[in-house]
């Protein structure tokens, strides 16, 4: 453990003076890049920023989910020219069957909930299936946007309690509990859309009050 903490902070160290001067913009960036083309190590980015930088966590997660789901767009038009033939070269019949599914039944859940998961989960497989299987590209930025800003928020938190090292455990978790990490982290979006609706349903409630008053 204490290694892994050695090498997390040296890495920190590292992202930190490389894109300082960049801001915000880097998380951006970096993360459209992740998304686009290959994968680059985006949740030891932004675990480094908002360790560096703890005030603007909010905003970090915020450009790090914009810049997903900018990159992302790329991988929608190679999807829905590529069409199912592209899609099934990838994969088996079985597990093209059962996205193709689970598509159909709730396209916006079933690319939010992928889009939670920090790697090494398949996401960008997910993606191309929501372009082959036609998603409307408005729901489809949503779905991502909505998916990676609770991934970081939540993994922001985490730095902010227990240091950028959680970036590495976190991927370790998913190789072994991924089900469980995908529970906890839709657990705690859910949490918080409640707490949003009912904050909002009472400050309709008041202004009714107020008005009627």
């Amino acid at each position: 453990m204490e290694t892994l903490k050695h090498l997390v902070f040296r890495y920190t160290a590292f992202v930190w003076g490389l894109f300082k001067p960049l801001g915000s913009w880097a998380v951006f960036a970096i993360a459209g890049i992740d998304s686009a083309f290959f994968g680059l190590p985006l949740d030891p980015v932004v675990a480094s920023y908002v360790y560096a930088d703890n005030s603007r966590f909010f905003l970090y997660a915020v450009m790090a989910a914009a810049g997903s789901a900018v990159g992302c767009i790329i991988l929608y038009v190679i999807g829905y020219k590529g069409g199912e033939v592209l899609l099934a070269k990838r994969m088996s019949a079985a597990k093209f069957n059962r996205i193709r599914s689970s598509f159909d039944r709730h396209e916006f859940w079933a690319l939010m909930f992928p889009a939670m998961m920090p790697p090494p989960f398949p996401f960008k497989v997910f993606v191309l299936s929501a372009a082959v299987f036609e998603m409307n590209f408005g729901h489809f930025l949503l779905a991502i946007f909505v998916g990676r800003f609770i991934r970081f928020i939540v993994l922001s938190l985490l730095v902010l309690q227990f240091g950028p090292q959680v970036a590495a455990l976190a991927s370790e978790m998913v190789l072994s509990h991924w089900l469980v990490v995908l529970i906890m982290i839709s657990s705690l979006g859910l949490l918080g859309g409640v707490l949003w609706y009912r904050s909002r349903r009472n400050k309709e409630g008041r202004a009714s009050n107020e008005i009627g008053a």
